[in-house]
């Protein structure tokens, strides 16, 4: 910010500075809605679009069913194992209380208690049984849902194969939506960049500079950095050919424009003082003399030599004496530190001296 500014004007222009982000920010926001929703336009591809659609749809309802008998024998799976469980804990529980009782008539050798070891015996053997049957029974569903996942896997893998046969035409169609999605983004932000180097062009300066250049700022981030998520595999060459296009004219641009200014800069030298001084604004020959340079040339100059009145490069006066106090002032100061009184004649510092 030039410190010739005025106070107030330096926030204002920062105010306005905040007035073209936050421009930008809703353009960027809204630009970031439009270019993601633009594949909307063209709907979705699946691979069954291309595929035999009889046969898939016959295959789909084998998968179907299928699954289903997976689903089902593995409830029942589930059923069998409890069942399993619930007939090893009633023969362990047996078997325990029959070693006790057994351990209790080894102490007394009661022989009336010998029906009752074999009415034991018997019904431990039958608990046994059902329960080696309710093995059988887990290992006969553990078959059965062992087929119907195979038979799953079986119809699936013959689906994929019907699927497989669309392959080719669908990627040859997902490629040509792409193609017309990226048309579309790039139909869209291109465009916006090239009014962006009209503006930096012609209106960077103007009255509505803030949104010129929050408009600047929206179109090169919708370029360069939204456009990336959806660039095709060879996409990123469409960009990089683009940048390295704006960076030719930009770059021509900045060649010709500073060689037109030192060309200016060369003839301007060679006009009197007077015509030379009456061509510079105030605010911008206190800006120059702020960043200790030469108001005329914009060469640097050394401000803090007190010998210094005119610039030893092109000449212009820098310094002159008040007309009513003699005080040593900057030729452009338009008052008098030491007094006030408004400078004279400027049309050569000498005349002052």
């Amino acid at each position: 910010m030039n410190k010739s500014l005025r106070l107030s004007e330096k926030w204002f222009r920062r105010g306005l500075w905040v007035v073209a982000f936050v421009f930008a920010s809703f353009l960027i926001g809204l630009g970031r809605t439009v270019v993601g929703d633009l594949p909307n336009v063209e709907g979705n591809l699946s691979l069954e679009q291309f595929s035999d659609a009889q046969a898939v749809e016959r295959q789909r309802l084998v998968v179907e069913e299928a699954s289903k008998r997976s689903t089902v024998a593995d409830a029942a799976l589930d059923q069998a194992q409890l069942k399993l469980r619930s007939a090893e804990s009633d023969t362990a529980s047996a078997q325990d209380s029959f070693n006790n009782w057994l351990s209790t008539r080894s102490v007394t050798q009661r022989s009336e208690q010998d029906p009752e070891v074999i009415n034991r015996t018997r019904t431990l053997e039958s608990l046994r049984q059902t329960e080696r049957q309710a093995l059988a029974a887990v290992e006969r569903q553990q078959q059965v849902l062992l087929d119907a996942e195979q038979a799953a896997q079986r119809a699936q893998s013959q689906m994929s194969e019907i699927l497989e046969g669309g392959r080719d035409a669908f990627s040859a169609a997902q490629r040509a939506l792409e193609l017309r999605v990226f048309l579309y983004r790039l139909a869209l932000t291109l465009p916006l960049l090239a009014v962006a180097g009209y503006l930096f062009v012609r209106h960077r300066n103007g009255l509505y500079w803030p949104f010129v250049w929050g408009f600047i700022f929206f179109a090169l981030v919708a370029f360069f950095v939204e456009l990336v998520p959806y660039l095709p595999s060879w996409g990123g060459y469409v960009r990089y050919v683009v940048g390295i296009v704006l960076t030719l004219i930009v770059g021509r641009y900045g060649i010709i424009a500073l060689q037109d200014y030192l060309e200016r800069q060369k003839q301007a030298e060679l006009l009197p003082e007077s015509l030379r001084r009456d061509e510079l604004s105030y605010d911008v020959a206190l800006g120059r003399l702020a960043k200790s340079v030469c108001p005329g040339c914009e060469r640097p100059i050394d401000l803090k030599d007190v010998r210094l009145d005119f610039c030893p490069h092109c000449g212009i006066g820098l310094h002159d004496h008040c007309s009513a106090c003699k005080a040593r002032k900057s030729a452009f100061s338009k008052f008098c530190y030491a007094c006030g009184v408004p400078s004279g004649d400027r049309s050569g510092p000498a005349a002052s001296r």
